[in-house]
């Protein structure tokens, strides 16, 4: 267990370096925002191409593992709408910001740092696939079911044209498919390209978790949902032990990219889902209470999840 903690101590502590910054600095939120832009448009994107671009095509073909991973993720959604709507009796639109709260993963910002830290550049194309096809499913999936709940007034097919821009332009995505491209081709950017490449994907780690403390930071507890009692437990407990499941039972994967969809899957709630809730105005304060829960409480989950990989593969 020491190994394991020795191996999250860097990782977390990046986030409480950054939620002291936030803390003690005091600057408004609105000093985040090139540093953000920085992560989303050229670090992450950066280290995806990175680890596509070298992979074997026929690894980057695996869609029968990314919709395992993706059953496991919306199973969970699905049990959580159905416990927020039908027996907690809250609205369509609070009930679906629940469900992503404990189903929507921070896979974005934690997850590529995370998984190349515990498990190497194997974990490189698990990790690629899953950020890239679980946030796109979620693009989708949100502004339908908040166009279902009436918080969403646009047409349908400017929401579904919408919903298609953002998805096929998100930096991510697209990052993901030149990698592809690149790897059909075996194209191999020029030593100067790389080198650049190189730079940026370093940076996106350290980054990533530095800017979600200091999110953390500047989005206090003020109000805590009695759902967190059930939503955090889903997300940082059943969410990985579904995804074991499904991936384990029903498809023959290397079992570094097991291991890879579990740790994802244990990942906290991620900040998209404020942002979602902040869009349409619906369980802001709530969803930013869950999201400082479930990271707080991961360090102690995320930690138990890798010892019982670790022991798994003994």
């Amino acid at each position: 267990m020491a190994d394991i903690a020795g191996l999250l101590f860097p990782f977390f502590g990046l986030i409480f370096i950054g939620y002291l910054a936030g803390r003690i600095t005091r600057q408004p939120a609105e000093a985040m925002g090139w540093l953000n832009t920085f992560i989303i448009y050229a670090a992450l994107p950066a280290l995806f191409f990175k680890l596509v671009a070298k992979t074997p095509i026929d690894q980057l073909a695996r869609m029968d593992f990314v919709g395992l991973s993706l059953l496991a993720t919306y199973t969970v959604f699905t049990l959580l709408f159905l416990i927020g709507y039908f027996i907690r009796r809250n609205s369509f639109a609070d009930a679906t910001i629940q469900s992503f709260a404990g189903s929507y993963g921070n896979i974005g910002y934690m997850g590529p740092g995370l998984a190349l830290l515990a498990f190497g550049e194997r974990a490189a194309v698990p990790v690629a696939l899953i950020v890239c096809l679980e946030n796109a499913m979620h693009f989708i999936t949100a502004p339908a079911l908040m166009a279902v709940a009436g918080g969403d007034k646009r047409s349908p097919l400017r929401l579904s044209g919408d919903v298609a821009r953002k998805v096929l332009t998100h930096p991510f995505i697209l990052s993901v498919l030149v990698g592809f491209l690149a790897a059909f081709i075996g194209w191999h950017p020029p030593q100067p390209v790389q080198q650049l490449v190189d730079y940026l994907a370093q940076s996106a780690a350290p980054c990533a978790l530095f800017a979600m403390g200091v999110t953390l930071a500047l989005r206090p507890l003020k109000r805590v949902p009695v759902e967190i009692s059930y939503i955090v437990p889903a997300k940082l407990i059943l969410h990985p032990f579904l995804a074991y499941l499904a991936l384990s039972s029903f498809g023959s994967f290397d079992p570094i990219w097991v291991a890879t969809a579990v740790l994802l899957a244990a990942l906290p709630t991620a900040t998209n889902v404020f942002v979602i809730g902040q869009q349409y105005r619906v369980w802001q304060e709530r969803a930013s209470a869950t999201i400082l829960v479930s990271t707080v409480l991961s360090v102690f989950t995320v930690s138990l999840v890798l010892y019982v990989i670790r022991a798994m593969s003994v």
